[in-house]
């Protein structure tokens, strides 16, 4: 069995210095998706640069680490991917169709809500500004996924304090292992 890539997917803005997500790359050798323009979002330039970042990553399994935005990201590429991952960590779903959401944010509307053609574990809190916990519950389910509601942990990003995030780390374990004993 080869290695699993793993890719980081961070929302609006990207991931500083103190997000989880950095903090994996770093500590786990996890790799970023990098977008052109992570201020301004263009749904089908993050799709766009989500489905290279697969495709270099080929031909062994990849799992996506998503947060925030980049869970709407990673719902409109499984809707016309034509690579496979092994599965996906989507932390923190951005609900890209509520009217008092960001701007930026308006143009991944609306969230596809088709199954996922992989495993994926929707982590969500419930205190987070930009999700609902029972939005990311409706998520979950349409995309197939199995929801871990996490408390009251705001937007699960560098404001929640979370450094290297064990608890999520043991999820992407899970995913990993289940990458591991695929055919």
């Amino acid at each position: 069995m080869q290695a699993v890539t793993l890719l980081t997917v961070p929302g609006l803005g990207s991931s500083g210095p103190a997000h989880w997500q950095t903090h994996w790359e770093q500590h786990y050798g996890c790799r970023r998706v990098e977008q052109h323009d992570w201020e301004h979002p263009v749904c089908t330039d993050w799709v766009a640069a989500l489905d290279a970042a697969v495709s270099a990553a080929a031909p062994g399994p990849v799992v996506l680490v998503a947060h925030s935005l980049a869970c709407a990201t990673v719902a409109h590429w499984a809707a016309t991917a034509t690579r496979p991952v092994a599965g996906a960590l989507l932390v923190g779903p951005a609900d890209v169709d509520r009217r008092a959401q960001l701007p930026e944010v308006r143009g991944f509307a609306p969230m596809p809500l088709a199954r996922l053609p992989f495993p994926g574990i929707v982590v969500a809190s419930e205190n987070d500004e930009y999700v609902t916990l029972d939005r990311a519950r409706e998520f979950a389910t349409a995309w197939g996924s199995r929801l871990v509601n996490v408390g009251a942990a705001g937007h699960l990003n560098s404001e929640s304090g979370l450094g290297l995030w064990p608890a999520g780390w043991a999820l992407v374990q899970k995913l990993i292992d289940g990458a591991s004993v695929s055919p």
